[in-house]
C-alpha cells in the first residue's frame, strides 16, 4: 500500500510542481478539498486560490492559482490543470501589487461590463499571489 499519491501541477505557460505527496488541498469552486493517496476519482473546477502539496518529507509547497483550474484525482496521480499559477516562493510582490494597483483603477474608471470583468479577474489574480506570500511569510516565522 503507497503512502503517497503523484502530485502535477501545469499552467499555461509552464510545469509548476510534479512529485510524491501525502497530501495536497485545493480551493474548488464549493470549498477546501483534501486529497490524499486512494482518494476517490474526481474531477472539479478550481477557484482562484492556492494549492498546497504535502511532500513525503512533511515540507509543504504552496502554489497561487491565479486564474482558476481544473483539479483531476486519479487512483494514482492528482492533476492540477491551471489557467495560471505560481510557487509562492516565486511571486514578484511589487509586480503584484502594481498588478492590483492598475485593476483597482480600471475598476474605478469602468466603461462597460467587458472591462469590469478583466479588471476583476486581473484584481483577483493580484489579490491570490499577494495572499499567498503572506501565507508563506506566516510559515517562514514558525
Amino acid at each position: 500500500m503507497s503512502h503517497t499519491i503523484r502530485v502535477d501541477v501545469v499552467s499555461a505557460e509552464a510545469e509548476i510542481y510534479s512529485g510524491e505527496a501525502t497530501m495536497v488541498v485545493a480551493t474548488g469552486e464549493l470549498g477546501e478539498l483534501g486529497i490524499t493517496p486512494r482518494h476517490a476519482p474526481l474531477i472539479t473546477r478550481l477557484k482562484p486560490g492556492k494549492v498546497v502539496v504535502t511532500e513525503a518529507s512533511g515540507e509543504k509547497v504552496d502554489i497561487s492559482i491565479t486564474g482558476g483550474g481544473i483539479l483531476e484525482v486519479q487512483p494514482q496521480v492528482v492533476t492540477v490543470l491551471a489557467d495560471s499559477a505560481i510557487r509562492s516562493a516565486d511571486i514578484d510582490e511589487q509586480a503584484a501589487l502594481e498588478a492590483k494597483r492598475r485593476a483597482e483603477e480600471a475598476l474605478a474608471n469602468r466603461t462597460d461590463a467587458m472591462e469590469i470583468a478583466e479588471a476583476q479577474a486581473k484584481l483577483a489574480a493580484a489579490i491570490t499571489q499577494l495572499q499567498a506570500l503572506e501565507r508563506l511569510r506566516r510559515t517562514l516565522k514558525h
